[in-house]
């Protein structure tokens, strides 16, 4: 006797339904990568310390694709790994290279382009390519992108910088700071070597990476339309920024058509978590992605939007008479003119760079303790403005 179609149906969807609960089960780093989501109470539990897995969607491996290093048809994409480093600096880097191509880059083979305001050494040159199979490209900084532009007043900058000094702001006196903030904000993505590149993955001495990466993390900010990938978010210090909201505030007045439907203001402005920082920042909650690490789109800062806003920026003087950092012009910009879906949390990439801990909770990783944020001083730990971003945006 045949069985009526609508009873076929149902046992075809009850059959489906137990295979999906047990493909859940048996994929439990997967299952938290679904949950993410704005945290409404804030952050009462580090999402690190649960299983972390890769993000979701078709990822490209080096056993599935050419990656090999001189290959014509390779897999890989525009992108390079970025690297603003002085000779002297060369030991720290060589040990931050290894821990790179140990967990990644060694499958994938990308090229690296390190730049300098001098030129590059001989044996910085052979002991950096010692290290990695990609290719390795060296660039003298142009002195019109490093120095002072002509607008800035050098008596003015003396004075102020003196002044943020006395404050106790951490490399306030130092006229190469200011300058890498600048370079960092506004003038990287435009030297002539990155000229036909598109994405870049910001690599800085000093910094450890803990955990094993399998897939090509440049084609997944490709294929899912990201423009900028982040691991630690962090309150700023108010004292170095007193009048970036402000500029930033007259900038939005005279474009209010650069602000995206789905911004992250809330996150930019919120007053509940750091109070006095809001106060002493005017209006700017300083919460910004540490840029020392950063997997980003370099179309979005060439962009009509961010190349305005850095130049209105750049003529307020604000790098130089204060000492505004490229992580928070970066994250405001993102935060204003970028829809935020497009802005990545790698929950997945073992990051460290002293004092902060960006460490997953993943069999791939070692070396770091799960959901560990900072180490030293416990004064350390309100620096984590993660509890804001996961509020009002999410944990992605």
């Amino acid at each position: 006797m045949a069985i009526a179609r609508p009873i076929r149906l149902l046992g075809a969807f009850s059959i489906l339904l137990v295979l999906v609960v047990v493909f859940y089960i048996s994929h439990p780093t997967q299952t938290f990568i679904n949950l993410g989501s704005r945290l409404k109470d804030g952050m009462t539990r580090d999402p690190l310390l649960d299983p972390t897995g890769e993000p979701e969607g078709i990822l490209w491996r080096a056993e599935d694709n050419d990656y090999s290093p001189d290959s014509e048809n390779s897999a890989r994409i525009n992108a390079t790994l970025l690297s603003l480093v002085r000779n002297e600096e060369l030991n720290d880097l060589i040990k931050t290279m290894e821990d790179l191509e140990r967990t990644w880059n060694h499958k994938f083979n990308y090229p690296w382009t390190f730049m300098n305001d001098k030129p590059f050494t001989e044996e910085f040159k052979r002991k950096t390519q010692a290290v990695t199979k990609g290719k390795c490209h060296y660039e003298l900084v142009p002195k019109e992108h490093w120095e002072e532009p002509e607008w800035i007043d050098g008596e003015l900058v003396k004075e102020s910088n003196k002044m943020l000094e006395e404050a106790g702001i951490q490399y306030a006196d130092k006229s190469s700071y200011h300058r890498m903030c600048r370079w960092n904000s506004g003038m990287f993505y435009k030297h002539p070597a990155l000229a036909n590149t598109r994405y870049y993955w910001r690599v800085e001495p000093k910094v450890q990476f803990f955990c094993n990466i399998d897939y090509d993390v440049f084609r997944f900010m490709q294929d899912n339309n990201k423009t900028y990938g982040f691991t630690i978010n962090l309150f700023d210090a108010p004292e170095s920024i007193p009048t970036l909201w402000p500029e930033t505030e007259r900038f939005l007045a005279e474009h209010p058509e650069y602000l995206a439907d789905n911004n992250m203001m809330e996150w930019l402005v919120d007053d509940k978590l750091r109070p006095e920082h809001n106060k002493k920042a005017n209006g700017y909650s300083t919460c910004h992605f540490w840029s020392n690490f950063e997997i980003g789109d370099m179309d979005f800062f060439r962009g009509e939007r961010y190349e305005a806003y850095f130049n209105h920026l750049d003529r307020a003087g604000g790098f130089f008479y204060e000492r505004w950092g490229d992580a928070p012009v970066h994250s405001i910009a993102l935060g204003l003119f970028e829809d935020a879906s497009k802005v990545h949390w790698f929950r997945d990439i073992g990051y460290r760079h002293i004092p902060y801990f960006n460490c997953p909770n993943s069999p791939k990783c070692s070396g770091c303790k799960a959901g560990q944020f900072y180490e030293g001083a416990s004064f350390l730990a309100k620096e984590d403005c993660r509890p804001n971003y996961f509020k009002y945006v999410g944990t992605h």
